[in-house]
């Protein structure tokens, strides 16, 4: 009886410690977004305040998540979960990570693939687990939903960015300068052959800024308009979803061993 209450005693404290920690770290970053937004207020930068306000309402998603569904977040999934929003928001587009950094967008999509496989496969877990509703699901065929659940989500952001570069005039698909390109529409004959145009030297673009003519010089290349940022973000999505989706079969195979899985995957509350 006594080694329980101390077991449940260093229990507590721990998981107090936790508390602590995310509440610390929670608390850092919502003075430095309020700080951003201040700075970009008196800069007349409304569009970044606008993302600074943004970025404060998605750090209520994990709490909404725990009260409103009853669903447990562990705290390094929360904690990953916030850092990722300010990672992409704040430091992202307000801190122009995205063109300082060359693979920050690339980390950030990788990421993303591996917590919403994480995040699918404790919604399938989670029905697949109650007692209300009658299934039983194998552990491949959840990590599988996992996997396709993470993908769906990073395809419907693609669009999202692909709508909001077209409809906003943004380049949230950022451009690429490339070597090499294969073109049925440059072929010279009309026939649905592709052109192979290989080592570029310079494209030249003539139009119009602010009802202005400009040219515009790209040496050593061509202007991929989105195409090679969509697809990488694609690939390296699906990496991250692999990633867990595997991890997730051994978590579903032997729940009470696994000591990664546990940290990413939401669990349903217990009732009292």
């Amino acid at each position: 009886m006594c080694y329980n209450f101390l077991k449940e005693v260093v229990y507590l404290a721990r998981t107090k410690k936790k508390r602590t920690k995310k509440m610390i770290i929670y608390l850092l970053l919502r003075i430095f977004v309020v700080a951003s937004l201040v700075f970009q207020l008196f800069q007349h930068n409304y569009h970044n305040v606008f993302l600074c306000i943004l970025t404060l309402i998605l750090f209520m998603i994990p709490s909404v998540i725990n009260k409103r569904f009853q669903i447990e977040l562990p705290n390094t999934l929360e904690i990953i979960i916030i850092l990722f929003i300010f990672s992409a928001e704040i430091l992202g587009e307000v801190r122009n990570f995205y063109g300082t950094f060359q693979h920050w967008d690339t980390l950030l999509h990788t990421m993303n693939g591996f917590l919403m496989a994480a995040i699918g496969l404790s919604l399938v877990d989670i029905l697949n687990r109650s007692e209300v509703v009658n299934v039983s699901l194998s552990p491949i065929f959840v990590c599988l939903v996992a996997f396709c659940f993470s993908m769906t989500v990073g395809v419907v952001w693609e669009f999202f960015e692909w709508g909001c570069d077209n409809v906003f005039e943004l380049d949230m698909q950022k451009d690429r300068i490339v070597s090499k390109i294969s073109s049925v529409e440059l072929n010279p004959s009309g026939e649905n052959i592709p052109l192979v145009i290989d080592d570029i030297k310079k494209t030249t673009i003539e139009g119009k800024v602010n009802k202005k003519a400009k040219t515009y010089v790209i040496k050593d290349g061509y202007l991929d308009v989105g195409i090679n940022d969509t697809m990488k973000d694609l690939l390296v999505n699906c990496i991250g979803a692999v990633v867990f989706s595997v991890i997730g079969f051994f978590y579903i195979q032997n729940r009470d061993k696994s000591k990664v899985a546990k940290h990413f995957v939401p669990t349903r509350k217990k009732t009292s």
